[in-house]
C-alpha cells in the first residue's frame, strides 16, 4: 500500500497536467515541428484571455466546442498566442517574447481575437479578424476550403 500511494499521486498529477495543458501549444517552433511531421496545418489564435470579451465568447462558443475539438485533433496543430493584462495571469518571459514576435509577424494591427491558418512553414493561408458568431461547422467549412 505504501508503494501504491506515490504511484497513484504521480498518475493523478500526470493526468491533471495533461488535462490542463489541453490541445493548445504555446511554443510556435514545437508546433511547426509537429505540423511538418504530421502534415497538419497550424491554427494560430491571438487572444487577450483576461480582458477581451469577444475572445472569451469565441473560445466558449467555437474553440471549446466538442465539434471543433474533434475536428482540430484530427486536422490541426493549435497554437495560442495569449496577451493577458492581469498580473496574476502573467506568462513566462520566453512565451511573452515569442508572442510579441508572432504578433509582429502575423498580427501587426493588434486585432483580438485574430486567427490565422498557416502551413508548416509559417505561410499564411487564411485569416479571421474578430468573431462573427460563426458556428463550429461554419468555421470548419471555412478551414476545409483552404488548400
Amino acid at each position: 500500500m505504501k508503494k501504491l500511494i506515490p504511484l497513484l499521486t504521480l498518475v493523478c498529477l500526470s493526468i491533471n497536467f495533461i488535462f490542463l495543458k489541453g490541445p493548445w501549444l504555446t511554443n510556435f517552433n514545437e508546433a511547426q515541428t509537429e505540423a511538418k511531421s504530421s502534415g497538419k496545418k497550424i491554427l494560430l489564435y491571438f487572444s487577450g484571455s483576461d480582458w477581451c470579451s469577444i475572445c472569451a465568447k469565441m473560445k466558449k462558443n467555437l474553440l471549446e466546442t466538442t465539434e471543433f475539438k474533434n475536428y482540430s485533433e484530427r486536422n490541426l496543430i493549435l497554437v495560442l498566442a495569449d496577451f493577458p493584462r492581469m498580473k496574476k495571469n502573467r506568462l513566462d518571459e520566453a512565451i511573452v517574447k515569442q508572442n510579441e514576435m508572432l504578433a509582429e509577424k502575423y498580427n501587426k494591427s493588434g486585432e483580438f481575437p485574430h486567427v490565422i491558418l498557416l502551413d508548416s512553414e509559417g505561410k499564411v493561408l487564411k485569416e479571421w479578424s474578430g468573431y462573427t458568431g460563426a458556428s463550429p461547422s461554419e468555421f470548419i467549412d471555412q478551414i476545409e476550403k483552404v488548400k
